[in-house]
């Protein structure tokens, strides 16, 4: 395993932070991702903590594989008493954030406390500080992604943030990073504008290094020549998750109307292939990652504008937005899921 052993416990309240070391029972028995941060999160709350309040505990952790050139492994779970639910809840989030935060040096950060303005976390290298942010309180989701790239001097920087749903307690507000990549469900970007913590900028050089090299090489060698085999693989780069869509309705399984119904009349005109021929810029793709599903849509119309550093709309987005409300309009359902994306809001 690729771990770093280091866990950031940052107090919002007093501005402090803590640089602690986990041992290796606890590592093999919650071996990061959701399950460390369910633990780390389950060792500092306090029972009947308000999931707004400044009692509630916000944790960011990486997986043990985070990092490595694997297909699918940077994803980082954030975990938080939910301000939607009630409940645990915990969510993830793919793009380049996971895997420069393990870089930068951290298995997990722990957020605790309130603070009394807005600030964000800068992480580089094993060096944490925090700095202030109310200059950037109101900012949708790329303006505030620019200045700070500005402020830091780094454009390589990765940023998991909020945009103004977090920050004005959206109870499904989503974590964004990259802009377009959301750590949605269970409304954590909340609990961090609860916590007037704007953003996690972090940027590092020491990536992780697999105990056995030249094995690791071969295997991901080996998954890399499966995955581009693979026709499922092959589609599911080509169409992303808006393909989807097709195969649901063809079976009668497509959310419609409010689950009233199971097929959509307009689905050929939403769906991922119709995506691909008409709107679709370019196949983005997550650190290190072969499949390349995410997609990037840019629409230029009379009162129609979408800018493409807010990506596209995926599989949820066409089915909540869409089917569900009984919308068969493509280009309207990629502004909506931009929208989203800009004040950092949950498409489900």
């Amino acid at each position: 395993m690729a771990l770093t052993g280091t866990v950031y416990h940052i107090d919002l309240g007093k501005g402090s932070i803590e640089k602690k070391t986990l041992s290796e029972d606890v590592y093999r028995k919650y071996p990061g991702g959701s399950a460390l941060a369910t633990y780390l999160l389950l060792q500092q709350i306090p029972a009947g903590a308000d999931p707004l309040g400044p009692d509630n505990v916000l944790v960011m952790a990486v997986s043990p594989l985070t990092g490595l050139a694997i297909s699918g492994q940077s994803r980082m779970t954030a975990c938080a008493r939910s301000p939607l639910t009630g409940a645990i809840g915990d969510s993830q989030c793919g793009g380049f954030f996971p895997a420069e935060m393990r870089a930068a040096g951290a298995d997990a950060l722990v957020f605790t406390g309130q603070a009394k303005e807005p600030v964000y976390l800068w992480l580089h290298d094993g060096e944490a500080e925090l700095k202030p942010a109310k200059h950037l309180w109101g900012k949708v989701t790329a303006d505030a992604d620019r200045m700070l790239k500005e402020e830091i001097g780094d454009p390589k920087v990765e940023i998991a943030q909020i945009g103004p749903a977090g920050e004005n307690l959206v109870r499904f507000a989503a974590i964004m990073n990259m802009v377009n990549r959301a750590n949605g469900r269970t409304g954590l970007g909340a609990v961090m504008g609860s916590k007037r913590l704007k953003a996690v900028v972090v940027r590092g050089s020491h990536s992780p290094k697999p105990a056995a090299p030249e094995q690791f090489r071969g295997l991901v060698k080996r998954l890399k020549e499966l995955q581009e085999a693979n026709p499922g693989i092959v589609w599911f780069g080509e169409y992303g998750t808006a393909g989807v869509l097709a195969i649901q309705d063809k079976v009668g399984g497509q959310p419609t109307r409010n689950y009233t119904e199971g097929t959509f009349a307009q689905a050929k005109d939403i769906d991922g292939s119709t995506l691909a021929k008409t709107i679709l810029k370019e196949r983005d793709t997550c650190y290190a990652c072969v499949v390349k599903c995410k997609r990037t849509v840019e629409v230029h119309e009379p009162g129609l504008d979408i800018d493409p550093i807010y990506g596209g709309p995926e599989y949820e987005t066409l089915t909540f937005f869409g089917t569900m409300c009984g919308v068969g309009d493509l280009k309207l359902l990629s502004k909506a899921s931009a929208d989203a994306n800009m004040y950092g809001m949950d498409t489900i």
